[in-house]
């Protein structure tokens, strides 16, 4: 990924971008047929999101002293709270983006050197199917950790170890390597992972969710302090060191401060070593070569999950996050306001049939299920 700067929000806007590049990759007569963008890719099938049989909600088995098996937070718990609220389903994969793919570094370099929409796009392969099949299976592939039981919760997590042994390397930028390398199931960047999921998703809540009749407000300290609090089983379960894993809001700032350096804005770290070729410049050529006519639906769809809100997102985020995605002052208050102006749209979005257009198509229909049944036993809880 390119550096963020003034001119530029997320990774998505680069793709979009008219930018030049030195690099070549096949043409279309070296590709194969280029699939077009079909309903079914759209919507996708089991095969998308599902990975060990059909996964079982938080509360649907017991655990051994016989009480419902809730998994990692459970109802009640302020991380279910922000996380069911339809502002955060909806605008997760905004959020996510821009902090994962732009701000901590490391989680950058490993996309840049292992996605697949790296490396389908340096054999000149990728197309929008698989730019929104990659988008779409974000959410959804991780909801059986935060909304099933236990077992399912370990499974995936598990799983995703698995897929993630592979993810390391040498480089983090070309242009810094007194940064050193990256390791995905290294406590370090497991711990980040998970931290950049869920510190953006209680931004968004607070800047954009409608709740109780009123304007989306900020926590209190203390629901803050107990979102980070709760968050710890997370960071747990995904290898994070627990000397490291942060109790407060207090804490958190504390290690965003300690490992700063990895969260420096940068022009270079999108720059695939060994070569000259950034590999978003790469995924765009790719893109434009093999687009057709199907393909703007997908793209549309692409869009309103990415690049559509990434400047009113990235001004729900805190100040030290803009600036790593290369933010300046101009461009952060543009930001700020930016999600002022949006909020009209921002609860339309949040209306039943919005939130359920979104859902099916970005966190799938096993999501929905657990969605809907954590949903049910976080009411049941508030209402005692």
């Amino acid at each position: 990924m390119s550096a963020r700067t003034d001119s530029t929000t997320d990774t998505e806007q680069k793709v979009l971008a008219d930018v030049s590049t030195n690099s070549t990759i096949p043409t279309s007569s070296e590709s194969l047929a280029v699939k077009p963008f079909t309903r079914e890719d759209e919507l996708g099938t089991d095969r998308r999101w599902r990975r060990f049989g059909v996964p079982t909600a938080a509360g649907e088995s017991t655990a051994d002293d016989g009480s419902p098996d809730y998994g990692i937070f459970g109802p009640g718990s302020v991380v279910w709270e922000v996380m069911l609220h339809p502002a955060t389903l909806v605008f997760l994969n905004a959020a996510q983006g821009l902090v994962q793919t732009g701000s901590y570094k490391p989680i950058a370099a490993g996309l840049r050197d292992h996605d697949t929409l790296s490396r389908k796009a340096r054999k000149g392969t990728l197309t929008v199917s698989d730019l929104y099949d990659r988008l779409a299976r974000n959410a959804g592939m991780h909801a059986p950790m935060w909304l099933g039981d236990s077992a399912t919760a370990t499974k995936m997590a598990k799983h995703l170890r698995a897929v993630h042994a592979r993810v390391e390397g040498e480089v983090i930028d070309v242009a810094r390597p007194e940064l050193g390398g990256y390791a995905a199931n290294s406590p370090r960047d497991a711990m980040w992972a998970a931290l950049t999921e869920l510190h953006p998703m209680l931004r968004v809540y607070e800047a954009f969710a409608f709740r109780d009749g009123g304007l989306p407000r900020r926590l209190s300290a203390d629901q803050r302090d107990r979102f980070i609090e709760e968050a710890s089983s997370y960071l747990r379960l995904v290898g994070a060191a627990e000397e490291e894993i942060p109790h407060s809001m207090a804490d958190l700032a504390q290690l965003y401060a300690r490992y700063a350096d990895l969260f420096e804005p940068s022009t270079t770290y999108a720059v695939i070593p060994g070569t000259d070729d950034d590999y978003t410049h790469l995924i765009k050529r790719t893109l434009k070569q093999n687009f057709q006519r199907s393909h703007w639906r997908g793209m549309l769809l692409y869009l309103t999950q990415t690049a559509a809100f990434a400047l009113p997102v990235a001004g729900a985020l805190a100040p030290a996050a803009r600036r790593s995605l290369g933010f300046g002052r101009l461009r952060s208050a543009a930001a700020i306001a930016s999600a002022k102006a949006v909020l009209p749209a921002m609860w339309l979005l949040q209306q039943p049939h919005c939130e359920r257009f979104v859902v099916r198509r970005m966190w799938g229909p096993d999501a929905m299920a657990m969605i809907d049944a954590a949903r049910i036993a976080h009411r049941q809880v508030q209402h005692r």
